[in-house]
């Protein structure tokens, strides 16, 4: 392995000092798309460790409350968490539309012998709900929020694509290009001998190794991103399922028909009673 660097240098350096000026802006292109490659590896590695372990925190505080709510009202954040983000946006609609669409519950029987944490406690104790049409508005934020994740989890994906389907080939468009180069000057010099052809060919074949250098780390990190944002996304949205679920029992008037009916006559019988 010592012997092999200095040949594997000396080699890297002959190729590069031989190259045409077509082969040097090959590879510089692809040094280019290597740093923006490498810098996204960076970034969306640090985004998704980040991710994961703030998640697993929310759901974990999420998990041990029944009140969907109850995040939002202690003043609790997960910065860098999907679901608290989705959690977030869902909570702010829900109490925005308790606070100015509330729909108003009296003469509610409360639940004897059940504690506080109970969801069925929390629902049928509850005198301020939201109508079932502005919980469809709930759902719709949820749904843009859920999306809205997704493609924050995916933005730069394309430029790891792009560097495992386009490096080889921006590095084998060099390389043929360095070729017939060469073979044009061995022509134009009537001279076909190994020496003529090894400084040109070797300085072609630089842009292929250069755009296997650049694909091949991206593949692994793209595979893998893939892989851990797709983890993520489902786990949203299984959340989200579960969130609208929990806030459509405890925070929704979900009464039969007959119900409102006869509580809104008595709200109408009540001043006329009074008078």
């Amino acid at each position: 392995m010592i012997t092999l660097q200095p040949i594997l240098a000396n080699a890297a350096v002959y190729a590069i000092q031989n190259a045409t000026t077509e082969g040097k802006i090959t590879v510089i292109v692809l040094l280019l798309l290597s740093l923006f490659s490498w810098t996204i590896i960076i970034t969306k590695f640090r985004q998704l460790t980040i991710a994961r372990k703030a998640t697993k925190k929310f759901m974990a505080a999420y998990s041990s409350t029944r009140d969907p709510l109850d995040i939002k009202k202690r003043g609790e954040e997960f910065d860098g968490a999907p679901a608290y983000a989705l959690y977030e946006r869902g909570a702010e609609e829900v109490l925005y539309h308790l606070k100015n669409n509330p729909v108003e519950l009296k003469n509610l029987v409360p639940i004897q012998g059940v504690g506080d944490g109970n969801t069925d406690h929390l629902a049928r104790t509850n005198k301020t709900k939201i109508s079932s049409g502005s919980y469809e508005a709930v759902k719709v934020v949820l749904e843009e929020a859920a999306s809205a994740q997704a493609m924050a989890l995916e933005k730069g994906m394309i430029v790891l694509s792009t560097a495992v389907a386009g490096g080889p080939f921006i590095g084998l468009l060099g390389t043929v290009w360095g070729v017939m180069s060469t073979f044009a000057g061995i022509a134009a010099s009537n001279s076909a001998s190994l020496t003529a052809m090894a400084p040109g060919v070797a300085a072609a074949l630089v842009a292929t190794v250069t755009g296997l250098l650049v694909a091949i780390p991206a593949m692994f990190a793209y595979n893998f991103m893939v892989t851990t944002v797709r983890a993520i996304t489902q786990e949203l949205d299984g959340f989200a399922s579960r969130y609208a679920n929990q806030i459509e029992h405890t925070y929704v008037d979900n009464r039969d028909i007959e119900d409102k009916i006869a509580g809104a006559l008595k709200r109408h019988e009540q001043p006329a009673a009074q008078f």
